[in-house]
């Protein structure tokens, strides 16, 4: 189940001393999931706690 999008905006003047006029907008957006897993099994939750996931994906199981 989606839930919603978490998004903030960075605003970053360009130059180093003066024109405050010319800016650049970042944005970084968090994604979240929300899965329920109705009677898992010891070897589902196993599963998931072994998941091998990149660098910057985090998860968070609740038993």
């Amino acid at each position: 189940m989606p839930l919603p999008t978490e998004k903030n905006v960075y605003c970053v003047i360009r130059s180093p001393h003066k024109y405050k006029d010319s800016r650049e907008h970042f944005e970084m957006r968090t994604h979240k999931r929300l899965i329920d897993i109705i009677d898992p099994t010891p070897k589902a939750v196993d599963s998931l706690m072994r998941l091998d996931l990149p660098a910057d994906v985090n998860i968070e199981i609740k038993l």
